[in-house]
């Protein structure tokens, strides 16, 4: 190929979509080129990567495998193939239950929230001058979680149900000081719960004992115990006296609480539970065939540093006003690494802002009413069939009526089939019915004709369950929004707190905040796949089984492994089945002995926290002084090591953002002492199309879809972490107790299928984009990187660069001797991008001092010159600081961000004007965003933690 199309196929062969993904066009391509200094995209990629792992192209102008992919389709092809798949769905009446619950989400949150980019494309709120929309939402969604659990701190959400409880488990371990090792599980915990928590208990040498505990407490040496209320059978159990025999024995209890049911049960906190862990999904979060949904977990304040995940708290700006913040981050991975309280990078921010802003709009007297409701309906299943002769489990229940019908189940099950609803099959001779908020009088009606029962007149004579005597939600924040006026103002008074894709690029190392396209997004919301239980039978999900099919091949074809799972529901989850599938492929060598795991000094830290979590020993390799993995300490490791390595993780491209061409050569060294290479994902959008992971060396990988593959941040979640593998790791993926056509028997995730109800985004990205469209899009991106370095090199050093001086999809600018000379700071250029509205790049990782920069493919120049202008703007206001016309500790970046309200006071006392605070380049230069708060002050947020809604006092 000769000439500077933007594309390898030239401008007029792109597929229609492709063209509209990635921003620069043919002109621009050519600009960024020729500062770069080559002539072509494929001269580019030939200079960046490694000519061993490059794959070379067919005669479709793509890679081999690639050429397997279905050509581009238009927006309207994908969608329309999509509505098949939709179409060939059965939304059927759920009343399986088991952690699952239909809902009626309220559409002023379904468009506001769910279909909106100003929430969806937002990042992780580590740059909280920017983020106090979604900061405020999630101290929102704490508090909730708090008063309905009765528990004094709650974290900013969790993956899913089943992952929560394994934390609290891994928590209350922690928390419990001797040597304990037993923990009791009741036998009425869900399934999948129970599945997640044996799974991750055993690498860790925790010994799980289950048992019915509404019999006690059995003998041994407990550090823990967990039930479930109501448990999976349905059942409301006092546990009253269950914790306090643990208590006496030295134990801790996790309750797995149900918040629609503890709006009428007495919550865990008051009966004296340590931990409370369930779900949010029934708060207006569409069951998904599984997820993404918000799993919460909850504890006393003195457990408060053992929370994993993120935690948001209250914190005071530089003018004295409250402002909100992530709280307490050096308990999170990203700085503990393997000593980290758990491997979770990404949490459920988007359904966490649903789930909150459900109970915010039904304030306590609408969920108590739903709950009432729910009940109500439960009630009159369990009194028709008890006047029918159909014997009923449970006195006490909430939702959940267990039936006992001898020999009859498969019967009954298979009548209410054919009345459009699906019950849940215990066994052979017991069947459950579960009512939730979009059951309906007909509904019971018809499911007790499925027994041969109908509607009885008598009143149940269980238990009364509503026993809550204690008052929830009474923060202004739950009390204030009732009509959807005031709801659609408060949401959109939040999102312009922040900024998202919607409104600038967010140029972040390692995180690729690329384009979430509209057609991309449109389908998650389609009942078809939207209200779909991830249990029902296989004969209602055909479609989505087909789209799982789909992108199981595609996604194995894009990276050269033979087998993937879709299991991982964050790239978390991903590195530890991954690393899961190492141990059980060495188990069944007989290699019980390796253990170690050998980490680069570079790599991002939940690789070494998911190495510890599946019980190995990590061991750093380290790095030269290019940032590449040294291979004179890597031989030397391995030497001695040798047949105890169990794995290699190595990101590639390097988390320094260069191709290492000794990846190769490093994969090999691994393999001749029996050890296998595990291939971080998180920067694959620098080789699709280029490169595959599977053929140059890696054994295992995980991919990040909310990264390479288009799946929006959401604000911190939801990601999804699918895990790849060779085949002789494919029998050691991922399995469920619940999905048989699943395989290993491990669990990771609460669903057999993980997030699948947004598996359709990634699915249309591929389909639209075609192997020509991804491959153009990773090329775009390489030259986006390799132009911000070259631009902005002379200003900021641009840290590590490959062997012929290129980057691969982000550089790192080194600030340590500016800094150094001028006292400014990363912290304080990140703040001053504010006042040119943009997002700050990654700071201080995963080198201290630094800012990692990563342009992606679906920025225009337009835009990644406005970035660099802005850059350069900086550098020169930070060389006043070095000759000493401003001060150090009074200048545009140190004063930054910059608040309306505080440029509009009578005396301005500054030696830099209030226009150069707020517009340093001019009025013209970018729509002005307004940073709501001025910069926080972190440590007075860690010193006075405070995790739920503040009194209305505080913002007097």
């Amino acid at each position: 190929m000769s000439g500077t199309p933007s594309h390898p196929l030239g401008e007029h062969h792109l597929p229609r979509f492709a063209d509209r993904h990635i921003g620069p066009d043919p002109d621009a391509v050519a600009t960024m080129l020729g500062v770069i200094g080559v002539e072509n995209l494929d001269q580019l990629a030939e200079k960046a990567l490694p000519a061993g792992i490059l794959d070379g192209l067919g005669a479709a102008g793509v890679a081999p495998g690639l050429d397997q992919l279905p050509p581009p389709a238009s927006e309207e092809q994908s969608l329309a193939e999509l509505r098949a798949m939709a179409d060939a769905n059965t939304v059927a009446v759920s009343m399986i239950g088991q952690g699952y619950f239909d809902t009626l989400t309220p559409p002023v949150l379904r468009r506001n929230i769910l279909e909106n980019p100003a929430w969806y494309t937002a990042y992780t709120p580590y740059q909280p001058e920017i983020s106090q929309g979604r900061l405020e939402a999630l101290l929102n969604f704490q508090t909730m979680v708090e008063d309905l659990t009765g528990l004094e701190v709650a974290n900013a959400s969790m993956l899913d149900e089943g992952t929560a409880a394994a934390e609290a488990m891994t928590l209350m371990h922690r928390a419990v000081k001797g040597s304990a090792n037993q923990l009791a599980v009741d036998a009425d915990v869900y399934a999948q719960t129970a599945a997640i928590i044996e799974t991750r208990a055993k690498p860790l040498g925790i010994e799980i004992v289950t048992a019915d505990l509404r019999d006690g407490l059995p003998d041994g040496d407990f550090f823990g115990v967990i039930v479930q209320l109501p448990g999976a059978s349905g059942c409301v159990n006092d546990w009253s006296d269950l914790i306090a025999a643990a208590h006496e024995r030295g134990a801790l209890v996790a309750v797995g609480a149900d918040l629609l049911a503890a709006t009428l049960i007495t919550p865990p906190g008051e009966i004296g539970a340590d931990v409370a862990f369930g779900t949010t999904q029934r708060f207006g979060v569409p069951m998904g065939f599984g997820g993404p949904h918000a799993g919460y977990l909850a504890v006393h304040a003195k457990h408060a540093r053992q929370l994993p995940g993120r935690l948001v708290g209250v914190s005071v700006d530089a003018d004295g006003s409250a402002a909100y913040r992530l709280a307490l981050q050096t308990r999170e991975q990203h700085i503990r690494r393997d000593k980290a309280t758990s491997n979770i990078c990404t949490a459920q921010v988007l359904l966490a802002v649903m789930a909150a802003m459900y109970a915010s709009y039904h304030g306590a007297d609408g969920l108590t009413a739903i709950a009432h409701e729910v009940h109500g309906h439960a009630l009159a299943v369990a009194t028709g069939l008890s006047d029918a002769g159909v014997e009923v489990v449970h006195d006490a229940f909430f939702d959940t009526v267990l039936a006992r019908v001898p020999g009859r189940a498969e019967e009954i099950r298979a009548a209410a089939k054919e009345r459009g609803i699906n019950v849940w099959l215990v066994d052979a001779d017991h069947v459950s019915v579960s009512c939730d908020q979009a059951t309906t009088a007909a509904h019971v009606e018809d499911v007790l004709a499925a027994f041969g029962a109908t509607r009885g007149g008598q009143r149940w004579s269980g238990p009364e369950i509503a026993t809550r005597t204690s008052s929830f939600l009474t923060h202004p924040a739950f009390t204030k929004y009732r009509t959807e006026t005031e709801m659609m103002r408060y949401l959109r008074s939040l999102s312009d707190r922040d900024i998202a894709l919607d409104r600038s690029m967010i140029p972040l190392g390692s995180c690729t905040m690329k384009l979430n396209a509209a057609a991309e997004m449109e389908p998650i919301t389609w009942p078809e796949f939207a209200r779909q239980h991830p249990f029902a039978p296989a004969s209602d999900t055909p479609g989505l089984r087909r789209l799982i099919a789909d992108l199981e091949t595609w996604l194995t074809q894009l990276t050269g492994y033979d087998s993937v799972s879709l299991q991982p529901n964050a790239g978390s989850q991903g590195e530890y089945a991954g690393l899961l599938a190492i141990q059980a492929y060495h188990l069944s060598r007989d290699d019980a002995q390796r253990n170690i795991c050998l980490i680069p000094s570079s790599a991002h830290g939940t690789n070494a926290a998911s190495a510890a979590l599946a019980g190995m020993k990590v061991v750093v390799v380290a790095c030269r002084d290019n940032g590449d993995v040294d291979l004179d300490d890597l031989r030397a490791k391995i030497a001695e090591h040798g047949d105890r390595i169990a794995a290699l993780m190595i990101t590639y491209p390097s988390t320094h953002g260069v191709y290492e061409h000794d990846v190769e050569e490093i994969c090999a060294a691994v393999h001749d002492v029996g050890g296998q290479v595990y291939v971080d994902g998180a920067n694959l959008n620098a080789l699709v199309g280029l490169a595959r992971p599977g053929r140059f060396g890696g054994d295992v990988s995980h991919l990040n879809l909310h990264k390479t593959f288009c799946i929006p941040h959401g604000g911190g979640g939801p990601g999804v972490g699918p895990v790849a593998v060779r085949s002789h790791l494919a029998p050691y993926l991922p399995g469920h107790p619940l999905a048989d056509e699943l395989g290993a028997d491990y669990t990771v995730s609460a669903a057999p299928y993980g997030s699948a109800s947004i598996l359709p985004i990634t699915w249309a990205y591929i389909r639209m984009m075609g192997a020509p469209g991804l491959r153009a899009a990773t090329l775009t991106a390489i030259a986006s990187a390799n132009y911000v370095a070259r631009r902005l090199d002379e200003y900021y050093p641009v840290l590590y660069t490959g062997e012929n001086g290129m980057v691969a999809h982000e550089c790192i600018l080194d600030l340590r001797g500016i800094t150094k000379a001028t006292g400014v700071t990363v912290d304080d250029v990140a703040k001053r991008l504010a006042d040119y509205g943009f997002h700050a790049p990654t700071m201080s990782f995963p080198v201290a001092g630094t800012l990692m920069v990563e342009p992606t493919e679906s920025e225009s120049l337009a835009e990644v010159d406005a970035f660099c202008s802005a850059m350069i703007a900086i550098r020169a206001e930070i060389d006043q600081v070095g000759s000493g016309a401003y001060p150090v500790d009074d200048n545009p970046l140190r004063g930054a961000p910059h608040t309306a309200e505080c440029l509009l006071v009578e005396e301005w006392n500054h030696p830099y004007t209030r226009e150069q605070a707020a517009y340093p380049l001019g009025k013209g230069f970018r729509p002005k965003v307004w940073p709501p708060v001025r910069r926080i002050d972190s440590a007075y947020g860690d010193r006075n933690l405070v995790c739920s809604c503040p009194p209305v006092e505080a913002f007097a």
